[in-house]
């Protein structure tokens, strides 16, 4: 296929708003590409050139792409006197008439079509791709240069809309509205015109989550191929997740005999390990399978490997942050500062972490994902040692419900959130499916969440990705005054919104959206919004509790805060202070 025509179907899918006519349209993209074409593609259609979790970025900023096109310009210029570019610019001064075409359209790529002049593009997609992938892979003193050579050689060559997508795709803007389940859909009415392999697709994914590779299987071998996917050393895989029962005596009369073990509260690790690696020898992955490495040094520790026997394995595990004098577990926003890219060896000194293993998913090549939870628990006991960096999670073989509840409150009182019941004879299901792992309802609701809502003032907003990238909006950040008159942020909300509220969100945002922070805000560089607003806008939010942060300016933060309601009957001045805050904490600790 050429990259032309694979850039003709994202522009038909690009004005379709209903789901399944932008899955069909995507199926009938991947039904005519070959097996080597898809694998790349899938990615493409994602605006991105691999798997999150390779972590291949473009690093061309907005600056770098306008010059490129000012120099593509520039160039069709020389070649006629009389174009579509000659009209709309004449011949001086391109990258000052493109920053301004930049400023009224708001997108480059659409900048991009305007200014390119019709010419041949008969290039195959996969010989675009490679050029894209020499493009982010440029690295070291003079990378620059070399990228912005590069991408103009690669623009000279494009047709209007051939320009427009590699524009997007190299800024990372092409955000088509759609997610990686609207790619597994897409699969099956490849192979079935309809959905009905959506399931089967959908638990190859979550296995392992390269949909590159998943895309060529199919191609191959149909649906057989997926059928052999498995669990892949250095790939991320679904966590398994909690489901919510009410009762003990529910968990025990659904599940049996169970296995507990206490319930962290820190953040999710998927530890891989290849002793005998020569590129890495461990990765970890996020819950959302960002891979993350690089904040977790100690994991490279000799020590810490030792005391792992195995040559290859993976590791579930909750990473929580300690006192390094006395030994006590940390909270859960001060463990979160440890999820930065910059100074980490520093903060891995004031923040150590110990990892909480609850479970082996692949030892050795083999994958344990069918083993049953105690076999499994078995076998962990004989890979992981307890030591200063990995420690096995206690477990108790429970039956009775009056024992899940003492052991609950015990780990209340120890500063955890309670405890995790697993079925004892239970696979590993990745994702949220069933009810073989479950924690605690009632004593959740009892005592953790607010008694009281909090009314905050909006700040900004990030973009969105996935699904959100329809709504142009995927998290916003919200604050409250402080005493000096400053408004300190409080929390990044992410989650808790249906679409119409993200609309809304959007909308209201749009209105009022200003290009330089409001002097009033106080906000650490790591919580910059992609788009910040005046302070207008009041938010009523609720959440779990409030928890001391380092992070926050604010100096506490909301624990899963979600929007309740907008506010139109408060003005900003009206909203719940820092002071106030700080005393629905103090009551919660008292409660």
């Amino acid at each position: 296929m050429t990259f032309l025509t694979f850039c003709d179907q994202l522009e038909k899918i690009q004005v379709v708003s209903a789901r399944l006519e932008m899955t069909r349209l995507l199926a009938d993209l991947f039904a005519r590409l070959n097996d080597e074409e898809i694998e790349h593609a899938v990615w493409m259609t994602l605006g991105r050139l691999v798997p999150k979790f390779e972590s291949l970025e473009f690093q061309v900023a907005e600056k770098m792409m306008i010059r490129a096109l000012s120099e593509v310009v520039v160039n069709d210029l020389s070649q006629t006197s009389v174009n579509d570019s000659a009209d709309l610019f004449g011949s001086v001064d391109q990258t000052s008439k493109i920053k301004t075409a930049f400023s009224h359209m708001g997108d480059l790529g659409a900048v991009a079509e305007s200014i390119t002049s019709e010419k041949k593009d008969a290039r195959e997609l996969l010989d675009v791709y490679r050029a894209l992938e020499n493009i982010a892979k440029e690295s070291g003193e003079g990378s620059q240069e070399r990228k912005q050579h590069l991408l103009i050689a690669l623009l000279r060559e494009s047709a209007p809309l051939s320009a427009k997508y590699i524009t997007r795709i190299v800024l990372g803007t092409l955000r088509l509205g759609f997610s990686d389940m609207t790619i597994i859909d897409a699969f099956s009415w490849m192979l079935t015109g309809d959905k009905s392999l959506r399931d089967e697709l959908e638990d190859a994914y979550q296995r392992n989550t390269d949909l590159g590779k998943m895309a060529r299987a199919l191609k191959k071998e149909g649906i057989e191929g997926t059928r052999r996917i498995n669990v892949e050393l250095g790939v991320p895989l679904f966590p398994a997740l909690c489901q919510r029962l009410k009762t003990a005596e529910e968990m025990i009369e659904k599940m049996g005999t169970v296995i507990t073990e206490p319930k962290y509260d820190g953040t999710r690790v998927m530890i891989h390990i290849r002793k005998a690696g020569k590129n890495w020898k461990v990765r970890t992955f996020t819950r959302n399978l960002e891979e993350s490495s690089g904040m977790f040094p100690e994991l490279l520790n000799e020590q810490a490997l030792n005391d792992i026997r195995a040559e290859e394995v993976i590791l579930d595990s909750e990473a929580v942050g300690y006192d390094s004098v006395t030994g006590a577990l940390l909270p859960f926003q001060q463990t979160i500062t440890r999820k930065r890219k910059h100074d980490i060896a520093e903060v891995s000194l004031q923040v150590p972490l110990r990892f909480f293993v609850f479970d082996v998913l692949d030892l050795n090549g083999k994958s344990l994902l069918k083993v049953p939870l105690d076999e499994r628990k078995k076998i962990l006991d004989t890979v992981v040692r307890d030591g200063s960096v990995f420690v096995k999670a206690p477990v108790e073989i429970v039956s009775s419900p009056e024992r899940l509840r003492e052991l609950h409150t015990a780990y209340l009182e120890q500063g955890l959130e309670g405890v995790v019941i697993k079925q004892l004879h239970s696979e590993y299901q990745p994702g949220r499916k069933g009810f073989s792992w479950v924690k605690f309802k009632e004593e959740e609701g009892a005592s953790g969440k607010l008694s009281d809502t909090i009314d905050a003032i909006v700040m900004g907003y990030y973009v969105g990705q996935g699904k959100r990238t329809g709504f142009g909006i995927g998290a916003f950040l919200v604050g409250i005054f402080d005493e000096d008159g400053s408004i300190k942020t409080l929390a990044k909300i992410g989650t808790g919104l249906v679409d119409d509220q993200w609309r809304e969100m959007w909308t209201r945002c749009e209105a009022i959206r200003v290009s330089e922070a409001p002097q009033l805000y106080d906000v650490p560089k790591g919580l910059t919004p992609d788009v910040w607003v005046t302070p207008k806008i009041v938010v009523e939010i609720g959440a779990d509790n409030i928890t001391t942060s380092p992070i926050h300016t604010a100096g506490v933060a909301l624990r899963f805060p979600r929007l309740v309601n907008f506010r139109d009957d408060k003005m900003i001045e009206q909203a719940t202070t820092l002071i106030e805050v700080q005393q629905i904490q103090k009551n919660q600790k008292d409660g």
